[in-house]
């Protein structure tokens, strides 16, 4: 390997010889004589400008072979790949190592300003004490908080463990999880009052219109599971959507199944993007503009078949249920009414 030396020139290190023998590097003004058996070569191993190493070959045949020549040239460039991947790994390992550190600064400071909210929260619901619909909105500012001190927990835990082993049994682990552990069945009407009750106030603040489903079943679902794609689907259908337009949920019994649908009126999503859109770092035309990541509708997609269920885009929302909108879209999430706790079929 090539190493920097006060001199400004590039200093030689052997690490490794074949055959196994201990070789002294020397600079080329020690090359035996011609009259000598032994004929000393450079390969210089090269990645552009910059000189990783070099090759030293020792042979008593000048000049080499050309399936010799050849051979040698390949190994000479084998291992300047092989450098050349191991410096990129280091780049890499410190890079990584940077940006854990970033990110645990960055939890770290967000702690307290969290901290301040609840107890901020807290005495503004004792002020409001026998005001009960404003204690509810008070109840909900603390569960949100609640809900983004475990994401700031699950993003610290990132930072000790690289990768987020791959699940054996049930749901694979989620970047930011749920208010419900992986393996709680809760029921239907349960898990859904909250996340309807944020997207009133959504709709509330946009100007726009929200249709609320009619009665909520309370058949037992995978609360882990159905909490985490229907919040992304309401989240996605506000945020995409056209200003004003109307954003709904209906729930609907299909035979052995249980169907909940976010729909929203337009614009339509184009018919060579819907299934473009569930692969993962994929975003439809439509939403370019805006910001985004491209994995809510993979990891949803990936959640509902994991607990034996299905999500699939209905276009228009008229195609599900006659009475919604004639244009625009509808996510379909279909669940199995009999879910197991593990999520498995």
């Amino acid at each position: 390997m090539a190493l920097p030396s006060a001199s400004g020139e590039p200093s030689l290190l052997s690490i490794g010889g074949w055959p196994k023998q201990v070789l002294a590097l020397e600079s080329d003004a020690s090359r035996p004589s011609p009259d000598e058996r032994s004929t000393r070569r450079w390969l210089a191993l090269r990645d552009g400008p910059l000189l990783l190493g070099a090759l030293r070959i020792d042979t008593d045949c000048w000049p080499w072979p050309t399936p010799l020549s050849d051979r040698l040239e390949a190994t000479a460039l084998c291992l300047t790949e092989a450098l050349k991947l191991d410096l990129e790994q280091q780049r890499l390992g410190r890079q990584l190592a940077l940006r854990d550190d970033q990110l645990k600064l960055l939890v770290h400071q967000l702690r307290n300003p969290l901290a301040a909210l609840r107890t901020f929260g807290q005495l503004l619901r004792r002020r409001l004490d026998g005001d009960s619909a404003n204690q509810a909105l008070v109840d909900n500012l603390l569960s949100e908080q609640h809900q983004i001190n475990r994401y700031l927990e699950a993003i610290d835990q990132l930072t000790q463990t690289p990768l987020l082993p791959p699940a054996q049994d049930g749901l694979q682990p989620l970047l930011l999880p749920p208010a419900f552990s992986s393996e709680d069945l809760h029921s239907l009407n349960q898990v859904l009052e909250p996340l309807l009750e944020r997207a009133a106030g959504t709709a509330a603040l946009q100007g726009r219109r929200w249709v609320p489903p009619g009665e909520l079943p309370t058949q037992a679902c995978n609360a882990a599971a159905v909490s985490e794609i229907v919040a992304n689907l309401l989240e996605n259908a506000f945020r995409y959507s056209r200003p004003g337009g109307g954003v709904g949920l209906v729930c609907q019994e299909q035979g052995d199944q249980l169907v909940l649908a976010v729909w929203d009126e337009g614009p339509e999503i184009p018919s060579a993007e819907r299934e473009q859109i569930f692969r993962k770092g994929e975003r439809g035309s439509t939403g370019l503009a805006l910001d985004g990541s491209g994995l809510g509708l993979a990891l949803g997609r990936d959640l509902a078949e994991r607990i034996g269920g299905a999500l699939e885009l209905r276009v228009p929302p008229s195609g599900l249920d006659p009475k919604l909108p004639s244009a625009g879209n509808a996510f379909q999430l279909s669940l199995p009414k009999r879910p197991t706790a593990t999520g498995s079929n």
